[in-house]
């Protein structure tokens, strides 16, 4: 039986990387995960809590097609909190982890053939979800000068129907300020291109606020995810937040390809909005786990770094090491015990000579990890 040309969408390595290490794991080796962008914490523990009383009570069918109104009202409530945004909770559409709102972004946005820019580096599933829904992926470069994001001159130079963004991005966690952010949605709207703002990293910041494309505009699409602030990346469930005259093209699409969000993790979701005092915990162990890859990875000789703004990543230049960061990650990983992440997921064209290191597990996990790293490295040389 054929496949379609639209199948031919490439590997997220990070996962065959991720399998790799749970076989080494199988076999009786001890893993440090530096490769996998999820936190090593559960999801909230009042969010199990509600989900637990809830089952005894609510046979957890089919919700609207847009999410719970509770759910939504709180997410609405989250935009002035955080940033001081009067947002209609109208406008928020409850999905399918951040990936389903991908989905449903792009099909309500764009035809086929349509040119939607991404930075490189930039998160791979993009390049594949927009490659699955034929359209045209658009790879822009980004320089360490810009902070590996794009700028306003892209939008023009490339001729894009469309700009995706991410603030802070994986995987460098560089995050836009408003000025930046600004010019982006300004070039685009002057362009007629749709601008995408991926937000799933906010929350996770260090010394300074992300910005929402929100507090700009209301002619953008925003998408976040409960994934990482919230620590609920299994439970597969995000948001989205559209211009008020997109909401019913999104919820007919909403209706015909999810249905809706699991409502179970809808339930959870909405508790979890309110265990601040946990979440906080968590962002002091990213503080931690952060300056200590800061510290610890030039002496392991990764030196050549964009320092993070948020999200828990650190992106390295390893082209004084290898040109094959694909097989020097394998190499780290039979060797040294540590799985991370080859930078041809996140750039196609000059990724064979990064690395990406997760700094989302425990502060223990990132000690033994960079004591692993720095032997390896001290035996190669």
């Amino acid at each position: 039986m054929r496949n379609s040309r639209r199948s031919g969408v490439d590997p997220f390595i990070v996962m065959d990387v991720m399998e790799a290490a749970r076989a080494a794991e199988a076999a009786g080796r001890e893993i440090i995960h530096m490769e996998v962008g999820q936190p090593g914490t559960p999801a909230p523990e009042g969010a199990r809590a509600a989900l637990a009383a809830s089952m005894g009570q609510d046979a957890m069918g089919y919700t609207v097609a847009l999410g719970l109104p509770e759910l939504r009202t709180r997410i609405a409530r989250l935009y002035g909190d955080w940033y001081g945004v009067d947002l209609d909770p109208g406008r928020v559409v409850v999905t399918s982890g951040s990936s389903g709102a991908f989905i449903l972004a792009f099909t309500a946005l764009f035809d086929t053939g349509a040119r939607v820019g991404i930075g490189a580096p930039g998160y791979p599933s993009y390049r594949q979800i927009l490659r699955a829904l034929d359209l045209t992926p658009v790879d822009i470069p980004t320089e360490q000068s810009a902070r590996y994001q794009p700028v306003a001159g892209d939008i023009a130079a490339h001729d894009l129907d469309g700009l995706l963004v991410a603030s802070p991005a994986n995987p460098t966690g560089t995050m836009l300020d408003h000025m930046a952010l600004s010019a982006l949605i300004g070039a685009a709207q002057d362009a007629g291109a749709a601008f995408i703002s991926d937000e799933i990293y906010h929350g996770i910041e260090y010394d300074r606020r992300a910005v929402t494309a929100l507090e700009i505009s209301d002619e953008v699409y925003v998408i976040n995810s409960f994934s990482k602030y919230f620590s609920m990346t299994g439970w597969r469930v995000g948001w989205m937040v559209v211009p008020e005259d997109h909401v019913r093209v999104v919820e007919r699409l909403a209706q015909n390809l999810f249905i809706c969000p699991p409502h179970a993790s809808q339930v959870a979701a909405l508790a979890a909005m309110d265990c601040h005092e946990e979440l906080q915990a968590n962002m002091d162990v990213y503080r931690v786990n952060r300056q200590m890859m800061l510290d610890g990875l030039p002496g392991a000789g990764f030196d050549r770094i964009a320092p993070p703004d948020g999200a828990f990543y650190v992106y390295a230049d390893v082209r004084h090491l290898t040109d094959d960061s694909r097989a020097f990650a394998a190499e780290i990983l039979d060797k040294a015990g540590v799985a991370v992440t080859p930078g041809l997921d996140f750039d196609p064209d000059r990724g064979a000579g990064t690395l990406r290191f997760s700094y989302a597990r425990s502060t223990a996990d990132i000690a033994e990890g960079l004591t692993r790293l720095k032997a390896f490295m001290a035996q190669r040389s």
